[in-house]
């Protein structure tokens, strides 16, 4: 699909895949025509000089993220790709919708499992499954957070198919990384290419610090007039720490670690000031589960804080997002949300599921033996793309090396076809070259959920590769979301 001669754009050719800029192949969108031309007035040399800025910029305002694997390596700054991804009106619609409809299934069937069971009883989904996932929580059982949410902020792991058509990936409802990025990208793009942006209607994506501020506002216990949020971080050393400084400026409020917090022995949460205590009503917390409260949880975490747990259970602190949510997020319990989403709202899913095999069940294991090189195969407690094996890719000994995962723990595993992902063109040093993307983008649910236009767009860098989180080597893109 090769464009007009002599501009950026000329020798770019999707390789038969679906275009985020361009469409199917032989039919351009016609959402995206203002942006073609526009990128078309750019010289190649033009764009490695902003792309250059760009990257300065990134250093300067230290946008990293960490990669503990890699020992020389640990604070990165995430490959920023200067040509923007352009979702149109209509297709957005799709997504927020589709998004509304997980996030709602999803805090229904947190409300269900630590309560009545229901879907558990009717055979919706297997006990065993619930009950033997390491992020099921039993000290949940029986306690309904605030507003009854769990997932108060939610990510969404979304691709495009062949066809041009949505279908999510994996659910995110714990800590879900990257909507720093999401806002950073926009003003780093704005400061960058404002001739490509001017007079295009883009939604704006600065405002989700306020909607984050709201929403957990509201969590507080209600005779609190004036609530009092902060931001609980592990502390310097978390990967995501950037976006824990972020999100406290965003918000307005202060970033704190576990020593910085207390709890009385009449169970209310303070915060240590230069001018005393203060009480604290509110806490989004990007600590796991175990980190939480050594009390509770794991006694030699030295992370979090003594006592929180049960000062939560009281309802003199809300947090966010609430403990045992992870189990909602696991790859095995995603293969059910289909089914979750027709038994809990009678509703067809709006954003279907990547067809998935679960090895734990004899016969998809079977099916994922006899298939290995054509399928995915994914360990479900992981993230980050780690120890994902991609059949149709890997090597005669990295497939060898999967079966015998298989077989000594086949429940770890989930299988999924090789989805052709979507492509967008991506500034490459051979020039512009198109590179599969995927799409994060950002629930908040409070008393209503909110989904933030724009999402995290990630691209694999590497030509061919289909992984793209960061810790694998990918970037990211600014996102816009047409008006």
């Amino acid at each position: 699909m090769a464009q007009t001669d002599g501009t950026l754009l000329s020798a770019y050719d999707s390789d038969g895949y679906y275009c985020e800029i361009y469409g199917l192949p032989g039919q351009p969108l016609v959402e995206t025509e203002q942006t073609r031309r526009r990128l078309d007035r750019i010289s190649l040399d033009q764009l490695r000089t902003r792309s250059a800025d760009a990257e300065r910029e990134l250093y300067n305002f230290g946008i990293t993220f960490t990669v503990y694997t890699q020992k020389d390596a640990v604070d990165r700054i995430l490959p920023f790709d200067v040509i923007p991804r352009v979702i149109s009106a209509a297709d957005w619609k799709t997504i927020e919708t589709g998004v509304k409809q997980r996030v709602a299934v999803i805090n229904t069937f947190l409300r269900d499992i630590y309560g009545a069971g229901k879907a558990i009883t009717d055979g919706v989904i297997p006990g065993e499954l619930i009950y033997s996932n390491p992020n099921y929580r039993p000290e949940m059982e029986g306690f309904t957070p605030p507003l009854g949410t769990y997932a108060h902020i939610d990510g969404t792991d979304i691709v495009r198919d062949q066809q041009g058509a949505f279908r999510v990936l994996e659910d995110n409802a714990r800590t879900p990384s990257g909507v720093s990025y999401v806002v950073e990208n926009r003003h780093l793009m704005q400061r960058a290419f404002p001739d490509l942006m001017a007079g295009v209607g883009i939604r704006p994506v600065s405002n989700y610090g306020d909607k984050l501020h709201e929403a957990l506002a509201a969590l507080a216990p209600k005779e609190v007039l004036d609530p009092q949020v902060a931001l609980l971080s592990p502390g310097v050393f978390n990967s995501a720490y950037f976006e824990h400084i972020f999100l406290a400026r965003e918000m307005g409020v202060p970033l704190v670690e576990g020593r910085d917090l207390v709890v009385q022995p009449n169970d209310q949460v303070f915060m240590k000031t230069v001018s005393g205590y203060k009480p604290v009503h509110v806490i989004y917390r990007r600590i796991n589960d175990d980190f939480l409260d050594p009390q509770a949880f794991n006694p030699e975490s030295m992370l979090g804080v003594p006592g929180l747990f049960a000062a939560y259970r009281k309802g003199t602190v809300a947090l966010a997002n609430a403990v045992g949510t992870g189990v909602a997020d696991d790859k095995a319990v995603y293969a059910y949300m289909p089914r979750l989403i027709k038994y809990y709202l009678d509703e067809d899913p709006i954003l279907a599921n990547v067809e998935t095999h679960i090895c734990r069940e004899p016969q998809a294991l079977q099916y994922t033996l006899d298939h290995l090189d054509e399928l995915v195969v994914k360990p479900v407690g992981e993230a980050g793309g780690y120890g994902i094996t991609v059949g149709p890719r890997a090597t005669q000994e990295e497939i060898e090396a999967c079966r015998a995962g298989l077989l000594a723990d086949p429940a770890n595993y989930i299988s999924q076809p090789m989805v052709r992902l979507s492509v967008c063109p991506t500034l490459t040093e051979e020039g512009v070259a198109p590179r599969h993307v995927d799409l994060r983008p950002f629930a908040i649910t409070g008393e209503s959920t909110w989904v933030l236009p724009g999402g995290l767009t990630r691209v694999a860098l590497r030509k061919g590769s289909i992984v793209v989180n960061s810790s694998q080597g990918g970037g990211s893109k600014d996102t816009w979301v047409l008006e």
